[in-house]
């Protein structure tokens, strides 16, 4: 196995992979089974509810007038690439940081696949209480928070421990 997959941060690579198949499965077995504004309720708080979204985060610009769908799919793309370069630069001794690159590439390449091949992307997890919903989404979106909550961690525990270095 060649040094660059086993040294660096790219040996966690594998949770993009699994990240981005999980979330492309999801969405294709919404689309196969409800029709589009359906909404399934799982729990008195959680339902399925199948929409596009042709924004951002929360349909920010989803009423940009489609211009957005290639904006959106650039920055992602950017960001990728500058995950996939922090990741070869990690080193062995690192694991939480990789692990979260890892999270955030798999659900940013999730996203980026729906706006390039359906021009919006799809959600379907609406958590709601009472009347408030939050605004729907996916694996992917979930992906990207797990890996924006790992480095936050991550930052806390390095900078403590070179507090303790000092």
């Amino acid at each position: 196995m060649p040094k660059l997959l086993t040294e660096t941060g790219l040996r966690f690579i594998w949770i993009s992979l699994i990240i981005f198949i999980f979330d492309q499965w999801s969405k294709y077995a919404v689309v196969d089974s409800m029709s589009l504004y359906q909404s399934i309720e799982i729990m008195p708080f959680f339902n399925f509810t199948y929409v596009h979204n042709y924004g951002a985060a929360f349909s920010i610009l989803y009423d940009a007038g489609g211009w957005q769908r290639y904006f959106l799919s650039a920055i992602a793309l950017g960001v990728s690439a500058l995950i996939l370069w922090w990741l070869k630069a990690t080193t062995k001794q690192q694991k939480l940081l990789p692990v979260a690159f890892s999270f955030i590439l798999g659900g940013a390449l999730g996203n980026v696949y729906d706006r390039m091949v359906h021009g919006y992307v799809i959600d379907f997890l609406d958590l709601y209480y009472g009347t408030y919903h939050w605004p729907a989404f996916n694996i992917a979106d979930s992906a990207i928070f797990i890996g924006a909550v790992l480095l936050i961690i991550d930052m806390f525990k390095n900078k403590e421990a070179n507090e303790l270095d000092k």
